[in-house]
């Protein structure tokens, strides 16, 4: 038997999102991937599909379908549902040097008057 469900409802159900509308609105806004191909909330949802969520700052989310349930589980046990294979961000340093800096200790401050 091959089992599936809602998009938007599975999102919800693995506290993905924390409303079903508020999957529904990644969903249509083109936010969610399923398999590379962008995915409408209504798109049924089996075991093994692979999950691509758009969040803020241009990070995504990857991940793969393992359980497939309708209905709401607990927030720790909602994390046996899916696997979490984003990959790890760089390293980046938080200020980066910048070559094209002015040089402020010849600037001459203006008195306001």
């Amino acid at each position: 038997m091959d089992e599936s469900v809602r998009l938007d409802v599975w999102l919800d159900v693995a506290c993905l999102f924390k409303t079903r509308s508020e999957a529904k609105r990644a969903c249509e806004g083109g936010k969610v991937e399923v398999n590379a191909e962008h995915a409408k909330p209504h798109r049924n949802v089996r075991e093994g599909d692979r999950i691509r969520i758009t969040r803020p700052f241009g990070r995504h989310q990857d991940v793969i379908v393992r359980i497939v349930l309708d209905q709401h589980v607990k927030k720790a046990e909602a994390r046996v549902l899916y696997d979490d294979v984003t990959p790890k961000p760089t390293a980046t340093p938080s200020m980066p040097q910048n070559p094209m800096a002015i040089d402020t200790s010849r600037c001459r401050l203006r008195r306001r008057r």
